[in-house]
């Protein structure tokens, strides 16, 4: 049972709050704004089963907060316990201060404030197969949310935001990972970083580009590591991107439509990458 008060002997602290001026709560609400996010490294994850696989892959929680209606659950006490043993705070809330916290009608049971985790962009070193997608300028995170939980269901290794990107920590991102954020690695770089980064790659960097004369069909991707770069929502890859391509590749259409959606364009992108590699994943399940 989940003591709701201050308990000493313990590692971390169990508090009850229902109150929104609550200074804790306040921090919790501020992270919505990237500028607090940033000041304080930590974001805001929604739901228990996100929270519990956070937990396992090793991120470092700083706060879990939860209804009262989740007293009594073993699995929101379960992870309200490894929280106060981490030596953090457990936030029992009314269900008012829980929707102001995440800004729904109907909130999650469980919300968990997270310390942000990125990847340095000098320690990724891809090799066999691996495949990397890297996004300029992305400004939808509803779209790189997306984009993230699909590099996870394709079994591809992360992503490289470049240049001026929407946060992957904001909280419509996360929403959009379901969960992915977590076990897909991100790294951020400036333009020119990345290019000096991509000079010792050593497999094939392809990206989509209007002017792409390549099918996407017709490129044999397998046996090497795979750099997918994919442009901006509006303006497509810039000309440093995509003169730092060995492919320029295209998706053809049928309709009266000129474009797709970035995220739609890239999973049709990295399941084909991905094809071969899919396929004798399903055979070894069968």
């Amino acid at each position: 049972m989940i003591d709701s008060q201050n308990r000493p002997g313990t590692v971390g602290r169990v508090k009850e709050v229902t109150s929104l001026s609550n200074p804790l709560v306040k921090d919790i609400r501020a992270l919505a704004l990237k500028k607090f996010r940033d000041r304080d490294n930590a974001f805001i994850a929604e739901g228990l089963k996100l929270v519990i696989d956070a937990l396992d892959q090793g991120w470092s929680i700083r706060t879990l907060v939860f209804a009262k209606a989740g007293l009594g659950n073993p699995a929101v006490e379960k992870a309200a316990a490894r929280t106060v043993a981490a030596g953090e705070t457990v936030l029992e809330v009314s269900e008012k201060v829980l929707g102001a916290i995440t800004r729904r009608d109907n909130p999650q049971m469980v919300v968990g404030v997270f310390a942000q985790q990125l990847v340095p962009l000098a320690s990724i070193k891809p090799s066999g197969d691996d495949v990397w997608v890297v996004l300029d300028r992305v400004r939808d995170p509803g779209n790189l949310g997306t984009i993230i939980r699909t590099v996870d269901a394709a079994g591809a290794k992360g992503v490289i935001l470049v240049g001026d990107c929407t946060d992957p920590f904001s909280l419509e991102t996360v929403r959009a990972t379901m969960g992915s954020i977590f076990s897909v690695p991100v790294a951020r770089a400036s333009a020119e970083a990345f290019l000096a980064w991509r000079k010792d790659f050593p497999g094939l960097v392809a990206g989509t580009h209007l002017k792409g004369a390549v099918d996407y069909r017709s490129v044999e991707f397998g046996g090497r590591p795979v750099l997918l770069l994919m442009g901006n929502e509006q303006q497509g890859l810039p000309e440093e991107l995509a003169a730092s391509c060995d492919r320029l590749l295209r998706i053809p259409q049928a309709g009266r439509a000129d474009s797709l959606n970035l995220a739609v364009a890239t999973g049709v992108m990295l399941f084909e990458i991905r094809r071969d590699a899919l396929k004798i994943d399903m055979e070894s399940r069968t």
